[in-house]
């Protein structure tokens, strides 16, 4: 059961309350930049996070100023689509609103999920930019230096390859360890540079883990991280 902390008062709540119940995610968001594509970030991953758990989630954006270019950036890092919550009125059924927002961003009712700023120009890999953010939890502010954006273009240039070597090899299921490592994380306040370290952990296994295993493992991380760690699949070794 995913729990988050809500920035109103610091306490963890359940982010789906109601079994099966719509829950909105709604990112709050104005102006281009890398802290803007941060909030949407998170919000996309939170809905990633609750469809996993087998949550139905309406996903919405608002903003005032280049909602287009957001959108845009938001679609260039493979995030799920977001319709426009301007103006949205109350009372359309929701168990449960969740809003995410940047720190002194607006604070409308309901759970608040806060999500620290960004130094930095935007790169031009949008798949390096997801990674650079996620790699830090959410209320921690990042620096895209090149530092940064070197190790996180370093770290998915590793992961491709080593997914697609992986998939040559005959089929294992994740292990029950493997998989209860990476819900815990992801349900513990969204907890996502847990995750990428449960990965690391699992590329450097020994051999007691069989590489079919690793790329399923893989794969299953990749339906939260969104980082299409498969792309390479069927390139030449």
């Amino acid at each position: 059961m995913l729990r988050i902390t809500d920035a109103r008062n610091g306490e963890a709540v359940v982010a789906a309350p109601v079994r099966r119940g719509l829950t909105r995610v709604q990112a709050h968001a104005s102006g281009y930049g890398a802290g803007s594509l941060r909030v949407l970030l998170v919000a996309d991953v939170l809905v990633r996070a609750l469809e996993l758990g087998g949550t139905p989630v309406w996903a919405l954006l608002t903003g005032e100023r280049q909602q287009a270019e957001l959108r845009a950036g938001a679609t260039a890092l493979g995030m799920h689509p977001f319709e426009d919550g301007q103006d949205l009125g109350s009372g359309v059924g929701e168990a449960q609103v969740l809003h995410v927002v940047g720190e002194g961003g607006p604070e409308p009712d309901g759970v608040r999920i806060a999500v620290a700023p960004v130094e930095g120009p935007v790169p031009a890999d949008p798949a390096v930019l997801r990674l650079a953010l996620l790699s830090r939890p959410r209320t921690a502010p990042v620096r895209l230096d090149a530092a940064a954006v070197g190790e996180a273009g370093e770290t998915l240039v590793r992961w491709r390859r080593a997914v697609a070597a992986w998939a040559r090899r005959p089929s294992r299921p994740v292990p029950d360890e493997v998989r209860g490592r990476l819900r815990t994380a992801w349900e513990d306040d969204l907890d996502v540079p847990e995750v990428l370290r449960v990965l690391g952990w699992v590329a450097d296994a020994g051999p007691e883990l069989p590489e079919g295993a690793r790329f399923e493992t893989y794969a299953y991380a990749d339906r939260l991280l969104g980082l299409d760690l498969t792309r390479d699949l069927g390139a030449a070794p």
